[in-house]
């Protein structure tokens, strides 16, 4: 692609995309900028983070373009949890390394997979009964 708005130019209204970076690290700024500069909002993003001050994906949900969000953190961005508070953003809290191996797996195709995210609080109340 010659420029970041051809990149996204096939990027539809409510699509989901998987955001890179973590923190402020190898986030994709301009893909980010170009989905803005484009207009595409209702997006339900997936990534570690809502981005921070004035970038990453802060710079759509200040736009009020991103209505879900899948992540891990919530970031240093005071916007996320003003949306969510108002019920203007819809968001799925799970931990970081559950994140990575839903994309991966997701990536290769596994519909399904088991983490031990809470499975001792889980197995200790069942032996309690």
């Amino acid at each position: 692609m010659a420029t970041a708005l051809e990149a996204v130019a096939d990027v539809p209204e409510g699509a989901s995309p998987a955001v890179g970076g973590f923190g402020l690290s190898g986030v994709p700024n301009v893909l980010i900028r170009a989905l803005y500069e484009r207009g595409v909002g209702r997006l339900s993003v997936v990534s570690d983070n809502c981005g921070a001050r004035e970038s990453g994906l802060a710079v759509l949900l200040a736009a009020g373009r991103i209505a879900r969000v899948t992540g891990s953190y919530t970031g240093a961005n005071r916007e996320f949890p003003r949306q969510y508070l108002a019920g203007e953003l819809e968001v799925e809290l799970i931990p970081q390394g559950t994140l990575t191996e839903r994309l991966r797996a997701g990536g290769a195709g596994i519909p399904a997979f088991c983490t031990p995210t809470g499975v001792s609080q889980g197995l200790a109340l069942l032996l309690e009964r």
